[in-house]
């Protein structure tokens, strides 16, 4: 199967590594990353002001290359999705605001019709936890795994519709496939503070703090989240336990992550 691919610039930039890791899994469980053309940034955050245009342009002309192809749009950063997702949401949705960008753009017409899947989505969607538990060639038996979702996989949740905002389960039931032991814990959907950390770095350090704290607290050993921002933010303001992004333990439990480092 082949997807249109999203990989944002973080990821192109300071985290080329996990990158490397998204595409080698999806190899493993037979998908295939079709990088988007001449993508631009997403824009870092959704601005909610239906009057803001200029800054959704350039996730309207991904969804709309990804649509044109018949494929789904796919995305690993939970910053891109969350922007991506809510970008595609008004166009759908939103009959002002998508003539608006259509005359803008004058390329044209786009209304929504991509579909966006987040990464652990097309695991769970798309492939099947099955599928990857079949896959798993390193089952990482042993490890208990805090899953931290943060900020922007689930919210808003009428829109984001990955799992269920207050009890998600979709990182957990990676951690179950890839043989280790999920690790339940109160701050999981918590904001880790990246997003105060220039205004005010105290409060950002106590946010990851209190969220590491309460993860070691249940038992957990390690931390895989989904978001490059905050597993910058964990690791920056002390983590005294290992933070990895979600592709990276798959890539290790599928057997990929040599070929991924060496690439």
């Amino acid at each position: 199967m082949k997807v249109s691919y999203f990989p944002g610039c973080t990821l192109k930039n300071k985290a080329r590594e996990l990158d490397k890791y998204s595409y080698k899994c999806a190899e493993a469980l037979g998908i295939t990353l079709e990088e988007i053309e001449e993508w631009q940034c997403c824009g870092g955050v959704f601005s909610s002001a239906r009057d803001e245009v200029a800054n959704k342009l350039s996730s309207v002309r991904a969804l709309r290359a990804a649509s044109e192809k018949g494929q789904p749009l796919v995305t690993v950063c939970s910053g891109c999705h969350n922007v991506i997702k809510q970008t595609n949401h008004c166009m759908k949705n939103d009959m002002g605001f998508a003539d608006k960008v259509n005359r803008y753009m004058g390329e044209g017409s786009y209304n929504g019709e991509a579909e966006v899947y987040h990464y652990l989505e097309l695991l769970r969607d798309v492939v099947g936890f099955d599928k990857v538990k079949e896959a798993v060639v390193n089952p990482l038996k042993g490890k208990k795994i805090g899953a931290y979702y943060g900020c922007l996989l689930l919210r808003p949740s009428s829109v984001m519709k990955m799992d269920d905002p207050e009890n998600p389960r979709i990182i957990e039931d990676l951690i179950l496939a890839m043989g280790a032991e999920p690790v339940i814990y109160a701050n999981r959907n918590e904001c880790c503070g990246g997003y105060i950390v220039l205004e005010d770095s105290q409060s950002a350090r106590k946010k990851s703090t209190d969220i590491i704290t309460n993860a070691k607290a249940q038992g957990a050993d390690m931390i895989i989240t989904a978001c490059p921002l905050c597993k910058y933010n964990l690791i920056k303001n002390g983590a005294d336990i290992p933070v990895i992004y979600f592709t990276e333990l798959l890539a290790e439990a599928l057997g990929v992550k040599e070929d991924a480092d060496g690439k």
